[in-house]
């Protein structure tokens, strides 16, 4: 049978992908339908067609999975931010654990690796404490705009639709942030449109206004305010900040990150600070962090204590052992494992990053834990002492070939993994799994109706005979 772009197909969807899109196989070619869930049968049109693949958007929805609910929130199926919230929770949790499985057996090529139940969140809205918001030339129009005739494609302040990054669909509220969020939000959203400033545009890289990035400390209920800009405006950004202070008051905290580069990452060259000071105050468990406008830290409060407290646990510390930690950050998994430790030494390769873990070593008045400045492929080999424990919690992308080749050569007797991406997980793994087994992994439910999870993975080191 031959399939052609724009032909409709009766599909059955039975399995849910990595990305949140429903799969259907037909005459030996699997089908990716765009907000499908298992056991959905739809009417979908082809959007892409490729050598082994189609890729389909829904036409009709002939029957409804027994999985399906109806989402909270009004821009779901359009935004890029939360793609499964039409799943029910306890089912998104089920596939979340299914990905990890099935990246560990296809990618890595471990097969029976004890992969543990997913820890619920405690939050399934309102969880968020950084939110992200694209300004952009070219808006997404919804599907009641578009039938109602609306041509207005211009300003937005949103987040990307899905599959496109220079389209944002503009937002009021998202369900993911505390409510005061919003509030700034829309306050923020009506000035721009009145500042006489146009929105940047990620194509023609001309236009003023960029990002709008907001934190908030669940432990103070405070909030930091990022503008990041193409340029400098005084006359225009600072009567911002005046009036997002007097409107809100648990804002702390007003930055104006400037970038002139035409990658569309929401970081600054940088920064001018408007108001308040330069970084919030964030708890977790009994340990405070200083976070500020380009602090990694983990987005959900309440999951970082799980999660720490997991990879505490995995890495089974006597009290006399050295800790190695890489992509150490702001310093958050050394501090949280200092008290079980004799010694901590985290390498990191930005240098903001480093100053902010050591000022939070000095606030929790902790002086077991050091900080190496540095990429991680050069520094490694200058760490002379071995470590008894190695935690990794790498980007996205995960570890480089070269830093796994040294880290084997280390040999700690224990590594401890913690990742967002179950495929780069699984890799790493796989390069290592001649020298260490997988042991067990806790999965923790970080960010409910995403496909996202972290893991964290267990890993000894195997006897030679």
């Amino acid at each position: 049978m031959t399939f052609e772009k724009g032909q409709t197909l009766e599909l059955e969807i039975t399995d849910l992908a990595f990305g949140g899109k429903g799969i259907a196989k037909l005459d030996g070619l699997t089908v990716f339908v765009d907000n499908g869930l298992p056991g959905d049968r739809v009417s979908a049109r082809i959007a892409k067609k490729r050598k082994r693949y189609l890729e389909a958007r829904i036409v009709d929805l002939l029957s409804p999975s027994p999985d399906r609910i109806d989402p909270a929130c009004p821009y779901s199926g359009c935004c890029g931010g939360c793609r499964c919230q039409a799943l029910s929770y306890e089912k998104q949790l089920a596939y979340k654990r299914q990905h990890v499985v099935d990246a560990f057996a296809h990618i890595g090529g471990i097969r029976d690796v004890p992969v543990n139940p997913v820890l619920p969140a405690q939050r399934v809205f309102e969880y968020r404490n950084k939110m992200e918001f694209s300004c952009t030339d070219r808006r997404w129009l919804l599907p009641g705009e578009m039938k109602d005739g609306i041509s207005d494609a211009g300003f937005a302040l949103g987040l990307h639709a899905p599959g496109t990054f220079y389209k944002v669909v503009d937002i009021d509220a998202c369900l993911l942030q505390p409510p005061e969020g919003n509030q700034i939000l829309c306050a923020v959203k009506d000035y721009m449109k009145n500042s006489g400033l146009p929105p940047y545009g990620i194509r023609s890289h001309e236009g003023f206004w960029r990002f709008l990035v907001l934190r908030h400390s669940e432990a103070r209920d405070q909030w930091l305010v990022n503008m990041v800009t193409a340029s400098e405006n005084p006359a225009v950004i600072k009567p911002l900040a005046e009036l997002l202070i007097k409107q809100h008051p648990k804002i702390v905290s007003v930055v104006n990150n400037i970038t002139a580069r035409k990658s569309g990452v929401a970081l600054g060259d940088y920064e001018l600070l408007l108001a308040g000071e330069r970084f919030l105050v964030e708890r977790v468990g009994r340990y405070e962090f200083e976070v500020s406008a380009n602090s990694f830290f983990q987005t959900n409060t309440r999951g970082a204590e799980v999660l720490y407290d997991t990879v505490r646990r995995y890495a089974g510390l006597s009290g006399t052992d050295t800790v190695l930690d890489l992509y150490s950050g702001i310093g958050t998994i050394p501090i949280w494992l200092s008290d079980a430790a004799a010694r901590v030494t985290g390498i990191e390769v930005v240098e903001t990053a480093v100053a902010d873990a050591e000022k939070n070593c000095r606030r929790n008045k902790i002086s077991n834990c050091r900080f190496v400045l540095g990429d991680i492929r050069k520094v490694l080999s200058g760490i002379v002492e071995r470590p008894d424990v190695l935690i990794i919690d790498p980007p996205r992308a995960g570890m480089h070939k070269d830093v796994v080749k040294q880290l084997l050569a280390m040999a700690p007797k224990r590594i401890v993994y913690v990742s967002c991406n179950p495929a780069s997980l699984a890799r790493d793994a796989g390069l290592m799994k001649e020298d260490y087994q997988v042991t067990e992994v806790q999965l923790v439910d970080m960010f409910p109706h995403t496909y996202h999870v972290e893991s964290v993975a267990q890993m000894e080191r195997n006897i030679r005979r």
